[in-house]
């Protein structure tokens, strides 16, 4: 009897074990920017209204995962919530270049089968994500540019927009102050946050990444930084994780830094919050890049990683737990 009662009790502890390290059957991580604002910088109304977006885009994207929705729905529709708010450097609240425009830029990617789409230098598109995925799913083609991405995102039937949409006074009066420095540093610390991006992994196990930005504050015309570049920007693969960068896209270009991730996980072996953490505080701080990532890897498991003083991020899973965190802690 002895030993019928301590084979019950093993049984018991290993399914407790197996119920402890049980696998979230969905998870969705977003971010809303890195950059070297601290909490002192931030109005407690603006905290709020951050939380309070980011949360809608969370519930949203977790509504679709937990419907059976594919990782791509999930990070489409997230992306578009942050497209619409004016709170983030993407869609409506994009920043302005050098004459006064907004110049906007979108990736996505694919875990499943590696296919990607992107925009870059769009200024008619309301939500430039939606037209990233369009060019993944409805054309030949990677990444379209300027006026060939419009008439294609119109062709496909997305949601124009002029540029008084995407007006907002708060960017307009940036700009104005960025012009009389004539330039724009990364690491100003006036310069909050740049950049939407989203990463999830859904039920069927399929890993996507899509990143969207309006760019930096009086940018060349024409300039082109990370977000629509797949690689860099924004990657995913099954076999690895999946990936959304933000922060200074010249050196996140440089260092490919969204695929140098999934490579050492790859090739090295490495876990996601070891590859993440190399690439983003060592290598690119050793350059001087400032920016992070979030990522997400096959099993669920997340990284959160940057090397400024904040980077909006949050995240969500099946089992229930949210978590929306804006500065260091």
């Amino acid at each position: 009897m002895k030993k019928l009662y301590l084979f019950i009790a093993i049984i018991i502890v290993l399914v407790s074990c197996q119920t402890d390290n049980k696998q979230s059957e969905y998870v969705l991580v977003i971010q809303g920017g890195a950059g070297y604002g601290t909490k002192k910088d931030l109005s407690p109304e603006r905290e709020q209204a951050y939380i309070e977006t980011l949360t809608k885009v969370l519930e949203t994207g977790a509504e679709i995962l937990k419907n059976n929705g594919s990782s791509l729905d999930a990070v489409e529709a997230s992306i578009r919530i942050m497209e619409d708010s004016p709170l983030f450097n993407a869609g409506k609240g994009a920043v302005f270049n050098e004459k006064g425009g907004n110049e906007m830029d979108a990736s996505i990617m694919d875990g499943k089968d590696l296919n990607a789409g992107a925009v870059a230098c769009v200024r008619k598109i309301r939500n430039p994500i939606s037209a990233a995925r369009k060019v993944m799913t409805d054309s030949k083609h990677v990444l379209l540019v300027k006026e060939g991405a419009e008439e294609f995102a119109e062709k496909q039937g997305l949601e124009m927009a002029d540029s008084s949409y995407f007006f907002e006074q708060h960017r307009w009066d940036y700009f104005q102050k960025i012009k009389m420095k004539k330039t724009e540093s990364f690491s100003d610390k006036s310069k909050k946050y740049s950049t939407v991006g989203a990463v999830a992994l859904d039920k069927s196990g399929n890993l996507a990444a899509g990143t969207s930005t309006g760019g930096m504050t009086n940018k060349m015309d024409g300039r082109v930084g990370d977000s629509p570049i797949i690689g860099a920007g924004t990657y995913a693969n099954n076999n690895t994780c999946a990936v959304s960068a933000t922060g200074h896209g010249e050196y996140i270009i440089r260092n490919v830094v969204a695929y140098d991730i999934s490579s050492l996980m790859e090739y090295k072996g490495w876990t996601l919050e070891k590859a993440a953490g190399f690439v983003i505080m060592d290598k690119l701080k050793k350059i001087n890049g400032g920016g992070g990532v979030i990522a997400l890897d096959k099993d669920g498991n997340i990284a959160m990683t940057f090397n400024t003083k904040s980077m909006i991020r949050g995240y969500i899973t099946s089992d229930g737990r949210m978590e929306i965190i804006i500065f260091e802690e």
